[in-house]
């Protein structure tokens, strides 16, 4: 088997709102063969970016396009390959949008595989060590503790008994931060799991504060307080706060991860796998369960990602809590014909071979803006 083509789409919604929630755009990649297969993955960054690193021509041996690495080759052998892309992209990639460029071809060769053998993906990746996970339904913070307070109240309602509030308007100050995570548990009641993420808004010390602060709230962990990059900040604040620390959602790749993991900086590692692909995110996985801390996945994008997170949590041993990403956006909820949402809470791992969802053609062509193979 051989693959022959590497079709690039880029799927965009007409209302795109300034605000942090990738569920309004994506790019989704096939990889085809020779044998009539197809696998599907998809990358949550810059669509254009990533169709860009994929199409790309050959400059040198080191700095090359990924569609040209793979095509002809094996798409079995999914360790090779993300070696082989990682190795000749070294001047123009090692972190962050070639990663997540990677990731989106990872997640098709794994998918691939999966319907190649006629298995789902966690049975290649292991097995599963769960056959469904208490679902977080993610969602944004209100503009201040009343509209924050509306929004927990509408999800307990719909079933889900932890919520996570995040990004803005968090960071402003210090009077409405603690007015939002007091409207986020008036809203949930007093037996949910609240969770907080700050959005990459303080200093360590102010995290720190912050934390003391939220912790008469009763909150299940603190996300992302200080910037993506203060490693040593992480491992400062996850030593003293009285509240868990977590974080991971930015980070692409195995060396991306090394830094949080060797300090043993975070409570909580997120990993997202349209950022790391299965190949990167098994490797991950097994660090952060020798230093024995938690893992989750991070996810708001389309089922795509949704299924793909799955298959890869429900084989991590302390699996505790799925991202749900519930964003009002056709294209987390129409991209499949699957739908791979919680019900009651909880959240179901498939079990049809490779990713187990299906793209609907028609939503893809109605929301398609380009494409390249």
């Amino acid at each position: 088997m051989k693959i022959t083509e590497v079709v690039c789409q880029i799927v965009r919604i007409p209302q795109i709102e300034k605000k942090t929630a990738s569920s309004q755009d994506s790019v989704i990649v096939r990889v085809r063969t020779d044998t009539g297969l197809e696998g599907v993955g998809e990358a949550d960054s810059s669509p254009e970016m990533v169709k860009a690193a994929i199409d790309a021509p050959f400059s040198h041996n080191i700095a090359c396009g990924l569609r040209q690495l793979v095509v002809g080759e094996n798409p079995l052998e999914t360790e090779r390959l993300w070696m082989k892309m990682y190795r000749a992209t070294m001047y123009c990639g090692r972190r962050s949008l070639m990663i997540t460029a990677m990731s989106a071809i990872d997640m098709a060769l794994w998918d691939l595989k999966g319907k190649h053998f006629g298995e789902p993906i966690h049975r290649l990746l292991g097995g599963k060590q769960h056959d469904r996970i208490l679902a977080y339904a993610s969602i944004l913070f209100g503009k201040n503790g009343k509209e924050t307070a509306a929004i927990g109240r509408r999800w307990r309602e719909a079933g889900y008994r932890a919520v996570k509030f995040g990004w803005e308007p968090m960071g402003q100050s210090e009077a409405l931060d603690i007015e939002l995570v007091a409207g986020a548990r008036e809203g949930l009641g007093p037996d949910a799991t609240l969770l907080i993420d700050a959005g990459c808004v303080w200093d360590a010390r102010t995290a720190l504060q912050r934390a003391h602060a939220f912790s008469a709230y009763r909150i299940g962990w603190l996300e992302e307080p200080l910037q993506p990059d203060d490693y040593d900040g992480y491992k400062w604040l996850r030593d003293r706060s009285p509240v868990p620390i977590a974080s991971g959602e930015e980070e692409c790749g195995r060396q991306s991860f090394r830094a949080y993991i060797d300090r043993q900086a975070l409570d909580v590692y997120q990993v997202d796998l349209s950022r790391n692909g299965f190949t990167d995110s098994y490797y991950i996985k097994q660090r952060v369960e020798e230093i024995g801390a938690r893992l989750c996945n991070h996810c708001y994008t389309s089922p795509v990602t949704v299924a793909a997170s799955l298959h890869w949590l429900s084989t991590c041993r302390d699996a505790f809590l799925f991202e749900d990403c519930v964003e009002d956006s056709p294209l987390r909820h129409e991209l499949t014909h699957e739908k791979v949402q919680a019900i009651d809470g909880w959240i179901t791992v498939p079990d049809r071979p490779g990713l187990g969802v299906t793209l609907d053609e028609n939503f893809v062509r109605r929301y398609l803006i380009s494409e390249s193979r």
